[in-house]
């Protein structure tokens, strides 16, 4: 909002009721009736909203993605909030230290069809499977909480009965590491199991502490991907079309390139930056952020 307000556009903010294909298929119906001039979406289900997204498309209205990817066929480029082989990267590394380079860890995800989880997990079971450095940390299991704080904290309270040796929890959602660290904490497990992923410093505050369920986590500047998508969509609005090498002039983050996708799905993005590393001595500062 923030962004089309400097540039004198008109924002129209539709956040779904539920997190399903079915909403998000609504908003864009809805969004197509207004004849708005670009949508930006994060995606929960690819090929659920690409025919809606299509026909977006075919009554001129510029469509991008952000933060979970759209498929190529679906839109002109997306906006990555970080390198997604680098969360990979930092995730597992982070997994590796928790639990002392040994033992069972496990993920709990949002959504099976989000596409920045799946793309971020894909990362760490390739890394986990190169590097001999990580031989003895062992994935049990990927659960799914569907981005819904019940089903996220039942999912986690399934993970600590069926593995009782489980040393680590990495949840790549803001939902899922609030309601692990809150199972952790509540059952009294903190020091035997510690959690870790991406989460909201707000939400996280109280369980990142010297002994608290979560020692540090990641994520991005989410004030700055939206910005970012923002600049993004008015290009494309004003000719850009999403091809290797458009410049996205960004306001006060200043000039981004179009890159190849890191994510191997054949489409372009916009990439903001590296993930950023919130621990005890910084945790306070950004609570009061975001």
């Amino acid at each position: 909002m923030k962004a089309v307000e400097e540039f004198g556009g008109k924002a129209i903010v539709k956040r779904p009721a539920n997190p399903t294909a079915e909403d998000q298929i609504a908003m864009i119906n809805e969004l197509v009736s207004q004849k708005v001039s670009a949508i930006a979406i994060a995606a929960n289900d690819v090929d659920a909203l690409q025919p809606a997204c299509e026909k977006a498309a075919a009554a001129g209205i510029k469509v991008i993605s952000l933060d979970s990817a759209l498929n190529p066929a679906s839109r002109l480029t997306h906006v990555q909030q970080a390198d997604p082989v680098a969360i990979g990267r930092v995730l597992v590394e982070a997994a590796f230290d928790m639990a002392g380079g040994s033992g069972e860890f496990a993920i709990l995800s949002a959504t099976s069809t989000a596409t920045n989880q799946n793309t971020w997990i894909a990362n760490m079971e390739k890394l986990l499977k190169e590097d001999a450095k990580y031989k003895d940390l062992k994935l049990v299991k990927t659960a799914y909480g569907d981005d819904l704080r019940d089903k996220s904290v039942s999912e986690t309270e399934a993970l600590l009965q069926t593995y009782p040796d489980l040393k680590v929890i990495v949840a790549p959602t803001t939902v899922g590491i609030a309601a692990a660290a809150k199972v952790v904490t509540d059952k009294g497990l903190v020091g035997k199991v510690k959690v870790t992923g991406l989460g909201l410093p707000s939400e996280m505050a109280a369980y990142m502490t010297a002994d608290g369920s979560c020692p540090y986590m990641f994520l991005w500047n989410p004030i700055d991907i939206g910005y970012l998508a923002g600049y993004t969509a008015k290009a494309m609005v004003e000719g850009a079309t999403g091809a290797l090498g458009d410049k996205i002039e960004a306001g006060a983050l200043g000039s981004r390139e179009v890159v190849t996708a890191t994510s191997g799905d054949g489409g372009t993005e916009v990439v903001l930056g590296d993930p950023f590393k919130f621990d005890t001595a910084n945790i306070g500062e950004w609570s009061k952020v975001y």
